[in-house]
């Protein structure tokens, strides 16, 4: 695959720090306070968009797409209707900012963490809190579902991933991945007993969770990496990072596959999200305000 820039689409003023998509639009927080739609065919703003009084860290949608969480700077914790355009609840149990949401369909269950190391775990149906857990870790950046839902995996600022068991949520194991913290997870889709990170240190490593020992270690970037998806059913990884660059990995060999950049049109600033969207095309978001979209 050669994967080139689709679109460029512009509108927020400042970083943006989360995606998502529903099949049509994506969704994105940024630090400008704002949540905006866009319409992914035209690259242009919907009509659209949710403004608060603190920045927008993190978003996920849920529910069958039908409703939006969105998670601010100060912790607060909002719920939304996207058919009816209403707020359903609003929720102050973080109290610092919310980094990361996760949806697990399998178990109706939303997952929050935050800058101080906590959990928690929402029904998505009822929208009440199933089980609050302080790890005392630092920031936990991202939260990574295996492909059946049965655990999550955590990041953490403290340099060690954690990994929970989604039906009783206990905590199943625990391993030093990262100097300076792990900043990003992601299951392997072709066998969830292995696990992908991208840490503060530049590394991206794969990880065997039943011996909890890394089998793939690899500098990849020059500053850390912010996220990891999948393409191509898991066959292939993309790495977003800091220091301006995204990277396209073969997920077994950890060969490099291709480098985008400013010179093919890519950002300017740190690469905060990436979303996949249909098929191998995926979103990138920034610091420099900007969404890009990159297919083939």
């Amino acid at each position: 695959m050669n994967f080139r820039k689709l679109k460029e689409i512009s509108g927020h003023a400042a970083g943006i720090y989360s995606l998502d998509f529903d099949g049509t639009y994506i969704y994105s927080a940024s630090a400008d306070k704002f949540v905006a739609r866009w319409k992914i065919d035209e690259g242009v703003q919907d009509a659209f968009s949710i403004r608060f009084e603190n920045p927008a860290y993190s978003l996920c949608l849920f529910a069958q797409k039908t409703k939006l969480a969105i998670g601010l700077g100060n912790g607060d914790l909002h719920f939304f209707d996207l058919k009816d355009r209403k707020e359903l609840k609003f929720l102050v149990q973080h109290r610092k900012a919310i980094f990361a949401l996760t949806e697990n369909a399998v178990l109706n269950q939303l997952y929050a963490a935050d800058a101080d190391g906590n959990l928690s775990v929402w029904d998505t149906t009822s929208l009440e809190l199933l089980a609050y857990l302080p790890f005392d870790c630092g920031k936990i950046r991202r939260i990574a579902l295996s492909a059946d839902g049965s655990k999550i995996a955590l990041a953490c600022q403290d340099g060690r991933v954690r990994i929970l068991n989604t039906d009783n949520l206990s905590q199943i194991s625990e391993f030093d991945a990262h100097n300076g913290g792990v900043t990003s997870v992601l299951f392997d889709q072709l066998n969830s007993n292995f696990l992908f990170t991208g840490g503060k240190d530049a590394h991206l490593k794969k990880w065997n969770l039943n011996t909890e020992e890394c089998v793939h270690s690899i500098p990849a970037h020059n500053y850390a990496i912010y996220d990891l998806i999948a393409l191509e059913q898991g066959e292939m990884i993309v790495s977003a990072s800091r220091d301006k660059t995204i990277k396209i990995w073969n997920a077994e060999t950890f060969d490099i596959i291709q480098r985008l950049d400013f010179k093919l049109g890519g950002h300017r600033h740190s690469v905060n999200s990436l979303n996949a969207l249909n098929g191998n095309t995926f979103a990138s978001a920034s610091d420099d305000r900007k969404i890009i979209l990159w297919g083939e």
